[in-house]
């Protein structure tokens, strides 16, 4: 047999991952998670403790309903068809060791082009310089794939050396096989970006595809349990 391509041998090892952090994922994710702070304003952020994860993405890829979906809530993000209803930071503490942070998104809004500017000036600060936000989830809609302007945001990215990784949303509206061939596509494109995360990993806030796994990914990088 072959070996696997590139992307797909990136995937396969994700998909292999040790059934004791899948499990170390569910029970970080099965803790309390509580809304701390909507932040609007660089000068209002929380004070830095908890390792972050931030879920940034284009407008109405899927942010909210992907943090609902991990942490088997139905509304604790609010999610919402309209396109750019986030115009926050909105910080969740997950279990007091790992804060979420749901980030406005970029491209449409429905608001005007002064609030769509401060707001995305405010998410683009924050990515560059937060010195406790361990790895950005860069969220891509499955049915589009990689735009213009999420390889802007990826070098933008790869500038201030943050670590960021691709979550594909909405899987379940592909077939196996062009799910499959649009993972392969973007690992390629990936890894000519140097603060890209090699694994992509393909997620449905429907079916639940890809949320063991990627609580495991996110679980790593969360605060040790403390010892009972």
């Amino acid at each position: 047999m072959d070996a696997p391509a590139g992307g797909e041998r990136r995937q396969a090892m994700a998909e292999e991952i040790d059934p004791a952090a899948i499990e170390a994922g569910r029970l970080l994710f099965a803790a309390p998670c509580e809304f701390v702070a909507g932040v609007t304003s660089p000068s209002i952020l929380p004070p830095v403790g908890l390792p972050e994860v931030a879920f940034a993405g284009r407008s109405n890829v899927g942010k909210s309903s992907l943090i609902n979906a991990l942490t088997g809530r139905k509304t604790l993000a609010r999610t919402s068809n309209t396109p750019g209803r986030t115009q926050q930071l909105n910080f969740f503490d997950l279990g007091g060791r790992l804060m979420l942070v749901d980030m406005p998104g970029y491209g449409y809004a429905k608001a005007s082009r002064k609030e769509v500017k401060e707001w995305q000036g405010l998410a683009t600060l924050y990515l560059k310089g937060r010195p406790s936000l361990r790895r950005a989830l860069l969220l891509v809609d499955a049915r589009q794939g990689l735009k213009e302007i999420d390889e802007r945001v990826m070098k933008q990215l790869d500038e201030s050396a943050q670590s960021y990784q691709i979550v594909l949303t909405k899987a379940d509206k592909l077939k196996p096989e062009a799910l499959a061939a649009l993972r392969a596509e973007i690992a390629a494109r990936a890894a000519r970006h140097p603060a890209a995360h090699p694994e992509i990993v393909a997620t449905s806030s429907v079916s639940g595809e890809g949320i063991p796994l990627l609580r495991a990914l996110l679980a790593a990088l969360a605060s040790p349990a403390p010892l009972r």
